[in-house]
């Protein structure tokens, strides 16, 4: 997406010494405080797809019903949204180190706490906490490695993206290699590394020399009375079904173990990094937003009914996984783009207040689709998917005339970057 730009540092020269050649500039080359940051959120964004190797292991050992493990997706995805609402607030009172640190012990705390948790529903408690911390670090991270990177603004949204796709690709496999010896050792594994970015953070990270002008504790809120932003989140609500459809309902019908499904999961996070990264940038390029937003959705449609009629197949079902990843990719970060073009607010106001409504979706999806599941067909809840992201493709396109002016708006590298971790 980002081309990593010359170093423009310029060197003292005299008559009597040349000007020594400028050194090549690297993302490599970042101070410690960097690195600390971009590792902790290598593990932030490991918990997206962390938990779902595990799911089928973590009915077995709690006996818990499916409907009831899918719960610690909708505990995670509803305080995730919730917190989302007052990140902004919260970051301009108390300085972006602080907010990190806050949000790192949360995970520390409650990845610990579920590891040790002897029933399901401690456990989805738990995870709930989990988000709250997962929220407060992801909205300052971005912010912070530009803040203090050096190579300029170019070489530290590089830093950030491969972070970003290495979190999303590795936390299936890492949560299957781990889930594969315990369903507790994906929380415990998260817990250990997120201390040690807690420790890497506190102790390489100065504190903020001066913090950043206060949002209104209203400011989300206000955002959703604005016709385009409200459209479009309605839109990632449906989205967000089929999405969380896709992801949480899925281990269950494949029947796999947990490297297995490890494996299969691995493959849709690179995906979804892949092409959330660079195919949606360039699609948006070329193509109006609007257009990439209801032809995606309509081909994650078509996807998801494939699944549906493939439910049976091992083989089947994980191509429609990887497919529906890169898919997936392309949705999140265009539709962020998309929120953050629609309105004149300040982009962390439009984006946490479109979060909050659209991870509404994705909390209802998951037990919802065992429901489905146990009272219709394991095809069901995939075809249930598929209307939902139908619908989502009818609301860009009716609601058109509303967000029509999201096409002609030009993101910058910087701004790419915070969709895509919105989008995620």
């Amino acid at each position: 997406m980002a081309t990593t730009l010359p170093d423009t540092a310029s060197t003292n020269a005299t008559a009597s010494q040349p000007a020594p050649t400028a050194p090549k500039n690297s993302i490599l080359h970042q101070p410690k405080a960097v690195w600390a940051v971009a590792f902790a959120c290598v593990i932030a964004f490991m918990g997206i797809g962390l938990v779902d190797p595990i799911l089928p292991a973590i009915a077995d050992s709690l006996d818990a019903t499916q409907t009831q493990t899918s719960l610690l997706f909708t505990s995670y995805l509803l305080i995730t949204g919730f917190a989302m609402l007052f990140t902004s607030w919260i970051s301009t009172r108390i300085g972006a180190r602080r907010t990190l640190l806050i949000g790192l012990a949360l995970i520390v705390v409650f990845a610990l706490a579920a590891g040790l948790s002897g029933n399901v529903e401690s456990v989805i408690g738990f995870r709930a906490g989990w988000g709250l911390g997962n929220a407060l670090f992801i909205s300052t991270a971005l912010a912070t490695i530009v803040g203090a990177a050096s190579g300029g603004a170019s070489s530290a949204i590089i830093l950030y993206e491969a972070a970003l796709g290495l979190g999303i690709a590795i936390g299936p496999l890492l949560g299957g290699l781990l889930g594969s010896l315990s369903w507790r050792g994906p929380f415990f594994g998260t817990s250990v590394l997120m201390a040690i970015g807690f420790i890497a953070i506190f102790t390489l990270m100065k504190k903020d020399a001066a913090k950043p002008v206060p949002t209104p504790l209203s400011a989300p809120f206000k955002a959703l009375t604005k016709p385009a932003l409200t459209t479009l989140a309605v839109a990632a609500l449906f989205y967000n079904i089929g999405f969380f459809i896709l992801l949480a309902y899925t281990p269950f019908p494949l029947g796999l173990d947990e490297i297995g499904l490890g494996l299969t999961f691995f493959g849709w996070g690179l995906a979804v990094a892949i092409t959330s990264v660079w195919v949606a940038p360039w699609l948006t390029r070329r193509i109006p937003r609007t257009r990439v937003l209801w032809s995606v959705l309509l081909l994650l449609g078509a996807d998801l009914v494939a699944a549906g009629l493939l439910v049976s197949s091992t083989a089947g079902l994980i191509t429609c996984v990887v497919v529906g990843g890169a898919l997936l990719g392309v949705m999140n970060t265009v539709l962020t783009e998309s929120v953050m073009a629609a309105t004149d607010l300040p982009r962390p106001v439009a984006s946490s207040a479109y979060s909050a409504v659209r991870f509404m979706g994705g909390a209802v999806a998951p037990p919802l689709a065992s429901l489905l599941a146990v009272w219709f067909t394991a095809a069901t809840p995939y075809y249930v998917a598929a209307a939902s992201v139908v619908i989502a493709s009818l609301v860009v396109i009716i609601g058109h005339r509303a967000i029509a002016h999201v096409d002609h708006e030009v993101e910058d590298e910087l701004e790419e970057a915070q969709a895509i971790t919105a989008g995620e």
